[in-house]
Parts: C-alpha cells; sequence; structure tokens
C-alpha cells in the first residue's frame, strides 16, 4: 500500500517509516500538517496514519479536509498518552493509537484497516500461474517460493497490475520510491535486473521483458490473458 505517515517527532517518523517500509508499504512523510495537506492532493493513499498535534496544520483539520474532499481511505489517528480519544463521526477517523508507539501495534492495525481502504485488491495478485502475496512479500509459481525484498516486491506488484503495459523508469520511480526520492541512475536498472533473476528462478525470467529506450513490462506467454486478485 502507499500510506501518508504524518508525526511531528522525526524519530518517531523515521521509526515508524522504516516498520512500514519494511513489510512493503511505501510510505511518504510529513512533519507539519500543511505538508501533508500538500501530499495529500499529489496522491492517491490506501492509508492515512496522522499525528493528531501536528503544527501548522493540526490534525483534526487536515482529517475533516480529507473526509469532505477526497475521502476514501481509512484514517488512522496517533495521540499522545491520556490525551481524550477524538470524535470520529464527522472527520473520517477509522482508529486510534494512543502513544508511545510500538512498531507491532501499527503493523497490525495498518492491516487490519488496509482491508477497509477502497484501493485495497486482496491478498494474492495473480498473474497466469504467477502469484505474489501481498502479506508476506514472497513470490510463488509451481509450487516455489521465494522470498522477496521490499523494493523487488513494491516493482513487482507494479508489474503484476500492470501486465503488457511498458511502464517507463520514471513510472516505475515514482511508484516504487517516496515523494521527493529520487532513484540513483542505475537503480531502477538494478532493480530489474535482481527481479529477472528471482523470476529465473521460478523459470519465468523472459517474463520481464526490456523494452529499450522506453522502459521495462511484464509480458505474458501465450495462453495467458489477465490478472487477479484473490
Amino acid at each position: 500500500m502507499r500510506i501518508l505517515l504524518a508525526e511531528r517527532n522525526l524519530t518517531l517518523l523515521q521509526r515508524l517509516q522504516d516498520a512500514l517500509s519494511a513489510v512493503g508499504h511505501v510510505v511518504d512523510t510529513a512533519t507539519t500538517g500543511a505538508a501533508a495537506e500538500w501530499l495529500m492532493v499529489q496522491r492517491a493513499y490506501s492509508l492515512l496514519v496522522v499525528d493528531w498535534a501536528l503544527p501548522q496544520v493540526p490534525g483534526w483539520t487536515l482529517c475533516q479536509q480529507y473526509h469532505q474532499h477526497w475521502q476514501g481511505a481509512p484514517v488512522l489517528v496517533l495521540i499522545e498518552t491520556g490525551d481524550t480519544p477524538p470524535a470520529t463521526a464527522n472527520i473520517g477517523i477509522i482508529d486510534v493509537l494512543e502513544k508511545p508507539i510500538h512498531p507491532p501495534d501499527l503493523l497490525a492495525r495498518v492491516q487490519a484497516l488496509g482491508r477497509r481502504s477502497p484501493l485495497w485488491s486482496g491478498e494474492t495478485l495473480s498473474v497466469g500461474d504467477l502469484r505474489l502475496h501481498l502479506q508476506t512479500l514472497t513470490l510463488e509459481r509451481r509450487g516455489k517460493t521465494l522470498a522477496l525484498t521490499s523494493r523487488e516486491f513494491q516493482c513487482m506488484e507494479l508489474l503484476m497490475r500492470h501486465p503488457n503495459q511498458v511502464l517507463s523508469q520514471p513510472n516505475i520511480g515514482a511508484a516504487v520510491w517516496p515523494w521527493g526520492a529520487t532513484p540513483e541512475s542505475n537503480a531502477i536498472a538494478s532493480l530489474i535486473r535482481r527481479l529477472r533473476q528471482r523470476l529465473k528462478m521460478l523459470e519465468a525470467a523472459d517474463w520481464l521483458e526490456t523494452i529499450y529506450g522506453m522502459g521495462y513490462r511484464l509480458r505474458l506467454p501465450v495462453g495467458v490473458l489477465s490478472h487477479s486478485t484473490q
């Protein structure tokens, strides 16, 4: 999932971002409500995680604006210990988590809330007999299962959601890297090379095709017509 994480404490922000990224999420971050407000306009998110006490634009205002104008994604609000939980009816909040935040608790909430997102598409993504398990970051074919790194998983998910479609390096960079992060010149080519090695282990290396001067595509073998989720 692509998640917007808005938290004023930089140390906590980095810790939570690392935990979410490690399990395959693409995380855009903001330390102020104004920055989060701007990001909400730029991207479609599966989930928002919002500090209730953000500076510039407070969390309740951010949630209210999102609920009124964009809606869609569920919102998890982070509050300080002892604070009164915010009312949720009119501002789109789905859940509240009290600080201090422990990454396993956050990940459990995120997994549950992700299923309530309009962008949720199930636990498994399939193209032909190639299956990507979204919760375990594993790729499976013909009874063999491989673990992927977080970025390999994110790129593979993108390719499998757009079979037979040529994706340019800027397309991949925008989808796989967080907002504002620019991949190094050879980073995407290296990522594709690693994915091709993974697919080779599943006897599907020729599925991932380089279209010189244009980008990359997951080219389906003859007889493979579509992709699906479960």
